[in-house]
């Protein structure tokens, strides 16, 4: 019982986020997603056009 009581204390001091701060920290994480799956794309199309270049494969 004692171990509850203390859980119950220590989830009462948690602060949580509001709506609004929810929704907005979301869109935050699916915009900086989008953003490094382009980068990602980029870097990838670069490097397989790189080796093809050095390798002289599929030419």
């Amino acid at each position: 019982m004692q171990f509850y009581r203390q859980v119950r204390q220590e989830v009462a001091k948690v602060t949580w986020p509001s709506r609004k701060e929810t929704g907005i920290t979301t869109a935050m994480v699916v915009v900086f997603v989008i953003i490094m799956a382009i980068f990602f794309l980029l870097v990838d199309q670069i490097a397989g056009w790189l080796v093809t270049l050095v390798l002289g494969l599929g030419g």
